[in-house]
């Protein structure tokens, strides 16, 4: 069994526990329910450097990358940089995650936000809207053709986009429908760990351009973007090389202001 099918069988336990607690009438009742959603894809569409930066403590590659500041500092820092969005992880074993920090981030950006996660359930969207999120992973490595699409669709109803994340050609020609928003490729190979940008270059044709592209993981330098942007990806996902330093919403400032340039 690798990490990513350990992960899975974790979440579905945890997401049994959550729904015997917490019902979905008192996720409805969140004031974030009725809220309006901002638009991740527009943001991308319109903009020089697409930079998405990711609230990421540790992960189970890099045992601990940095737990010495706050949500709010990182969040805002990001904002302030010009981020396109931010992506906030939410699970907590693997990656020291919580619902909690989606929230922190909501209250003090105005900026889309991501909940990262490894969504199994329907729940797990409610939760997502509840607690602030604009837009929503799908991975499509755990998910079958049809839990992509029953997932997908149900997110959309609620007014959250959807992005969903491939890393092989199969994942990709199984998943492609039209409630789905963005397409990202992850360069890092959730089975062995290893983080190539050619995943990213050798799926981009086959993305059709109705969806925003987006390259995911192991993007560390002004060149990767540079080499990336070619290909039509929009969106970069960056999370680890900024949350390392001491102060993440400067290492994104630096690095978004080279792109602009």
């Amino acid at each position: 069994m690798n990490i990513l099918d350990k992960i899975i069988v974790d979440k579905k336990r945890e997401v049994i526990l959550k729904k015997s607690i917490i019902p979905v009438s008192q996720l409805e009742a969140s004031v974030f329910f009725e809220k309006k959603t901002i638009s991740l894809s527009t943001n991308l569409r319109h903009s020089t450097s697409g930079i998405i930066a990711e609230h990421k403590r540790r992960s189970p590659s890099k045992a601990e990358i940095n737990y010495s500041f706050t949500v709010e500092e990182v969040t805002k820092g990001y904002e302030n940089a010009g981020a396109c969005g931010i992506s906030v992880l939410t699970d907590g074993k693997y990656f020291g995650g919580s619902l909690d920090d989606l929230l922190l981030a909501r209250a003090t950006v105005n900026i889309p936000l991501l909940r990262k996660e490894f969504i199994v359930d329907e729940y797990q969207i409610l939760e997502a809207k509840a607690y602030g999120a604009d837009l929503i992973l799908l991975i499509a490595a755990v998910l079958t053709r049809e839990e992509i699409k029953a997932l997908s669709e149900f997110a959309k109803k609620l007014g959250l986009e959807v992005l969903l994340e491939v890393h092989n050609q199969e994942e990709l020609e199984k998943s492609i429908m039209p409630s789905l928003d963005m397409i990202g490729v992850n360069n890092r190979n959730l089975k062995t760990f290893e983080v190539s940008l050619d995943f990213s270059k050798q799926l981009a044709n086959q993305i059709p351009d109705d969806f925003v592209k987006i390259s995911e993981s192991g993007i560390s330098s002004i060149e990767a973007i540079n080499e990336l942007k070619p290909f039509g990806f929009k969106g970069f996902l960056i999370g680890e090389n900024f949350m390392k330093t001491d102060n993440a919403g400067q290492a994104a400032t630096e690095f978004i202001k080279q792109i602009a340039h």
